[in-house]
């Protein structure tokens, strides 16, 4: 069996996730995990399915030829990975220009490795000025939570940091 990630974006229409799972079925694949979005009239997204060897090309070339969809597939290879936590942070500060770029910096110095982000920008309730809103998945050696945690709380005074495991 073989794992496929493949990542998409197109023009927003209805029936996009049932095109792209019919074609997934009618190859023996396995719709597996999938983060899929619509922002600003465009809609993008991974999927990553398993497919059987024999499928694989087939699979590929009729994705690769969907109209109108940018397209790229990508077989994953197993990698073994190192004993490590899995934390959940949610985040939230006045919304600023570069705010991700500190948050992804401080993890990374701080041996974290992001799996997962999911920002939004809202208005706050009361004072009308953008808030930045995430949830962050991220991976860490257990010696390296407790300061990576310490970093981010200490990135700003408005930053709020939830922590979940």
């Amino acid at each position: 069996m073989n794992h496929l990630i493949i990542s998409f974006i197109t023009a927003d229409r209805p029936g996009i996730v049932d095109s792209l799972s019919n074609i997934i079925g009618k190859h023996q694949g396995n719709w597996q995990k999938s983060s899929l979005h619509q922002m600003s009239g465009i809609f993008a997204g991974v999927v990553e399915i398993v497919c059987p060897n024999s499928s694989t090309s087939a699979l590929s070339k009729e994705l690769a030829d969907l109209e109108n969809f940018k397209i790229q597939i990508e077989q994953a290879t197993s990698v073994a990975s190192v004993t490590e936590s899995q934390l959940i942070l949610e985040l939230t500060a006045n919304d600023r220009a570069g705010i991700v770029q500190e948050i992804s910096s401080t993890i990374h110095s701080n041996g974290g490795n992001l799996l997962k982000l999911v920002s939004t920008q809202e208005s706050a309730p009361h004072f009308g000025h953008e808030l930045f809103k995430a949830k962050v998945t991220i991976a860490a050696n257990d010696a390296d939570v407790d300061n990576m945690i310490s970093a981010l709380e200490n990135l700003a005074d408005d930053l709020m940091v939830d922590i979940s495991r």
